[in-house]
């Protein structure tokens, strides 16, 4: 697992962005267990996600960050970007961000992009 914190703040929220590689719905389920297994993730307000699996094809989750997930997935295809899950992590700092959280979404999975360990195409 890869994990990037302390790059990302807007008004109050903080954000994080890890992934890794996964195959099958039952290892998105086990990479998301053990994400949630630290605490800090666990009391996140959202850990929204997406992934390219080889044989299914995409697969998300919104976790009440409504079309956050469709967002990751859109980029995770723009990339070529299969057998990998990209976790958006978001800690509500008191200020609704609106149309804005879509952006640091955006930012957060850039950031993993750029900075991750990637083969390029399929991971």
């Amino acid at each position: 697992m890869q994990q990037f914190s302390g790059f990302l703040t807007d008004r109050g929220s903080k954000y994080a962005v890890s992934g890794g590689r996964v195959n099958s719905r039952a290892d998105v389920k086990a990479f998301l267990k053990n994400l949630t297994r630290d605490k800090r993730f666990a009391k996140a307000t959202h850990n929204t996600w997406a992934a390219i699996l080889p044989e299914e094809g995409g697969v998300k989750g919104d976790d009440g960050e409504a079309g956050a997930g469709m967002v990751i997935l859109r980029m995770l295809d723009r990339e070529d970007v299969t057998g990998h899950i990209i976790v958006v992590t978001r800690w509500f700092g008191g200020t609704k961000l609106g149309g804005d959280r879509f952006r640091r979404v955006q930012d957060a999975v850039h950031h993993y992009l750029e900075n991750a360990e990637l083969e390029s195409g399929t991971c």
